[in-house]
């Protein structure tokens, strides 16, 4: 018998919880819902998008909420809701199936499924009523229900060779590939050849941060000492920092911009988008001494504790961009706004910050910089933060966007990541602490036999976690023993390891599947190696395994990195571009570098040379004086001596001699 209700108002999703309320007979994602369809003999409409959504908002509000289009819905549907961010599983699978009917992916998407979830026809958004080139949605519900009515024998054949398709594309396994520099070579130039010169990011509009491509020329510039890559990552975070994708009153970036000039943001604001900020900005600090990129780190943490910061010192996942039915209304102010705060000061801001409202832009202005205008507010930053303060106190009046206060594990991880290494380069214990904190509150979410959520809610948990949830986990685990040299971030890091090689490794034991084996509610398995706004799933687990290789001194570990990197290296033969992140991992496994630093811990002379020479490609271990040297294992199962201060730098299997200079060891970690 159907439940004639809708099922999402206790879900621990808040994006489900918003369509709790809605007439439409919503389904989460599980064995019920797909067993209800088959027994409905019914097709699915499967609707996926996000809390900070814009245009999964306005379907929300035209269609959804509507009584008519939800009677069609209900009675011709079983309708289920997917929050991507908590089911990127589910979202990879159907989103590759659009891709494949050669539609344009993007959020919300609305697919329809036969009573076994395969799927045969799809879109994004659609309108109520038919509307910038596009059918109404009730028009397409009919069509849709007619086409399953009229042609379902040859629909359903369709959606199977479709869904093999799609399994052979995201599930598949290679023979491995070979690992070189040339293939990193050659993905970087292909890059910087798509970098906007005169305003940094990728040519053309709308401009994303794309942190795996800037990756992908960090690491070549460290490789090769190319300084044109790495010209092309510091000029494209200049521009992006300093234009209204930032936010200057408050930190933090939004999720993209909607031109090429940086400007018009949407306006929602992502946790990893801010992590990866953190983390890239904190190499770019160190390479160029540039004090607008520090300052952009202690302003988007400042934010991220301030804003984003559950009670159990997690991170929420997100800030919408919309707040009282309006994009950017919290984030932008007119010109009497400002006047109205700030009184006679107001000329103090017009001198370092503009306000543009352009055409395209329905809002009020956006705040951004000119690049002279930003030289000028590191110059005078504390007379800029007392200016921008009095702002953001007055912004806190205002109706707040909403916020999503899911707790993803491995957005988290990558958050902890960022905050470990800044605070260890930076000298902010202070952040090394709100890391380990956030950590301490993932590791007490698992379950009895070790096993993490991929999403806390409070007290709900949604079980099993992802592969991505365990790597990134291993490299918080990781930062956090650099940061701190306690050692069971080890233990911990070797824990999570041993619960993705328990549940995602593959049969042949050549890499790993994003889901769990004991999944019920996946209708196929897939790897988990392309690219979004975050490194793949794979690549992140390339890059936890041989980091953890690297650090422990583990050489069977070490051979395990390589086959895993081998064998994704072998998948993604010719689709670098989407699987950056992969390519990027394995440059990590072909140049592992590790230097350990012993010395007085009250006398840290040599470490702080470390701690502001941060290398995506190093591990980082620090011993005291008479410590236990087991811990800090050579190439060759050589043991540094601890009897002296000194520094030991290794790449691969060879190691400079010992450096006791601070200048020395300043120019062997800078040299190429």
């Amino acid at each position: 018998m159907l439940a004639q209700d809708n099922l999402l108002r206790d879900e621990g999703s808040p994006y489900l919880r918003q369509h709790g309320d809605n007439p439409v007979h919503w389904r989460p994602w599980s064995p019920a819902a797909l067993a209800e369809a088959k027994r409905l003999d019914r097709p699915i409409l499967l609707s996926v998008g996000y809390a900070a959504c814009h245009w999964c908002h306005v379907m929300a509000h035209e269609s959804f909420e509507n009584e008519e289009v939800a009677e069609v819905m209900n009675r011709l549907f079983v309708n289920i809701k997917v929050d991507r961010e908590e089911r990127p599983d589910i979202d990879q699978i159907y989103m590759a199936a659009l891709a494949s009917m050669g539609e344009q992916g993007g959020w919300p998407l609305t697919m329809f499924l036969t009573p076994d979830a395969k799927p045969f026809w799809g879109g994004t958004y659609f309108p109520r009523e038919a509307r910038y080139g596009r059918p109404g949605f009730i028009q397409v519900l009919n069509a849709v229900d007619a086409a399953w009515r009229g042609k379902r024998a040859s629909i359903l054949q369709s959606a199977t060779e479709l869904a093999q398709h799609v399994g052979k594309r995201l599930g598949s396994s290679s023979a491995p590939g070979q690992i070189s520099i040339d293939t990193a070579r050659t993905l970087a130039a292909g890059i910087y050849d798509m970098i906007d010169r005169d305003l940094g990011g990728l040519r053309g509009a709308p401009k994303f941060p794309n942190a795996p491509y800037m990756q992908a020329l960090w690491l070549s510039c460290l490789r090769s000492d190319n300084r044109d890559h790495r010209d092309a990552v510091t000029d494209s975070m200049q521009h992006m920092l300093g234009g209204g994708i930032y936010d200057h009153v408050g930190g933090g970036l939004a999720r993209y911009s909607t031109d090429a000039q940086w400007l018009v943001p949407h306006f929602e604001k992502m946790l990893y988008d801010n992590a990866q900020l953190i983390r890239q900005a904190n190499w770019a600090f160190a390479a160029t001494g540039n004090q607008l990129f520090r300052m952009r780190i202690e302003d988007s943490i400042d934010w991220l504790l301030r804003e984003m910061r559950l009670p159990d010192g997690t991170f929420a996942s997100s800030l919408d961009a919309d707040s009282e039915g309006e994009e950017g209304l919290f984030y932008t102010w007119t010109a009497d706004g400002v006047s109205a705060v700030l009184g006679d000061d107001s000329p103090i801001f017009f001198k370092y910050f503009t306000i543009t409202k352009p055409d395209s832009w329905e809002g009020d202005p956006i705040i951004h910089q000119t690049a002279i205008q930003a030289v000028q507010s590191v110059e005078n930053r504390e007379l800029v933060s007392k200016i921008t303060s009095r702002l953001l106190e007055a912004r806190e009046a205002r109706v707040r966007p909403g916020r999503d206060d899911k707790a993803l594990t491995d957005w988290n991880g990558l958050a902890i990541v960022a905050l470990a290494e800044a605070g260890r380069s930076l000298e902010r214990k202070d952040w090394v602490d709100a890391a380990a904190t956030a950590f301490d509150a993932i590791w007490a979410s698992s379950t009895p036999e070790g096993r993490l959520p991929h999403s806390t809610l409070g007290e709900k948990r949604l079980y099993p976690a992802l592969s991505s949830d365990y790597a990134a986990m291993i490299n918080a685990s990781i930062s956090l023993f650099e940061a701190t040299s306690d050692t069971r971030y080890l233990d911990h890091g070797a824990h999570f390891l041993k619960m993705l090689e328990s549940w995602h490794a593959d049969a042949d034991k050549t890499g790993h599947y994003l889901t769990a084996s004991d999944s019920a509610d996946v209708p196929m398995r897939i790897r988990g190696d392309i690219d979004e706004a975050i490194p793949s799933a794979t690549s992140q687990i390339i890059e936890a395994v041989v980091r953890l290789a690297n650090i422990t001194g583990d050489i069977e570990l070490q051979q395990r990195a390589w086959t895993i990197a081998e064998h994704a290296s072998g998948r993604i033969q010719n689709q670098q571009y989407g699987q950056a992140g992969i390519v990027n991992a394995c440059v990590l496994a072909l140049e592992p570098s590790k230097l350990i630093v012993v010395e007085d811990p009250a006398k840290p002379v040599l470490v702080s040379v470390a701690n502001r020479n941060p290398d995506p490609r190093r591990v980082y271990i620090f011993l005291a004086l008479g410590q236990d040297a087991t811990l800090a294992k050579l190439p060759g199962d050589a043991l540094p001596d601890t009897k002296k201060a000194g520094a030991y730098l290794c790449t691969g299997l060879i190691c400079l001699p010992v450096i006791s200079d601070p200048a020395k060891l300043e120019e062997a970690l800078r040299r190429r």
